[in-house]
């Protein structure tokens, strides 16, 4: 089964361990955006409206992805691992329990449905710089 078909069964915005990959790992067919130790690989990626990206946890940490609400457009869907409604909400589960971790081999999935301009971060990783964004064209 192809990426695409892949995503169309499992449906988005969900962290998914993917089995069958060699040693556990992720090959660079299974994602859109690579999570190493403290970056987002590439940190900045561009899509048209409607498309799905998949972030994969090919490093050896826990990660997030997580919407910096306010900076993203208005009227878009707020993002983040975790299904959180917001950065806050986000930042106090992570602490108190790890909720909207992605593990190693997982991936997590958004579809940017509005046009602009989308920053995000990795909570426990922020301080180091892990920051992304998506820019979403018509």
């Amino acid at each position: 089964m192809d990426r695409r078909a892949f995503l169309a069964a499992v449906g988005t915005g969900t962290a998914l361990p993917l089995s069958g990959c060699l040693d556990g790992g992720l090959s660079d067919g299974d994602f859109d955006i690579g999570m190493s130790q403290n970056a987002y690989l590439p940190e900045e990626y561009e899509v048209p409206t409607g498309e799905t990206v998949v972030w994969g946890n090919n490093g050896s940490r826990g990660h997030t992805v997580t919407a910096y609400d306010g900076l993203i457009p208005e009227g878009a869907a707020y993002f983040a691992s975790g299904g959180y409604d917001d950065l806050e909400t986000a930042r106090e589960e992570w602490y108190a329990s790890g909720g909207g971790n992605i593990a190693p081999g997982e991936i997590y999935e958004n579809t940017f449905e509005l046009p602009g301009r989308y920053p995000y971060l990795c909570i426990p990783h922020e301080s180091k710089g892990m920051i992304g964004t998506i820019l979403v064209s018509d």
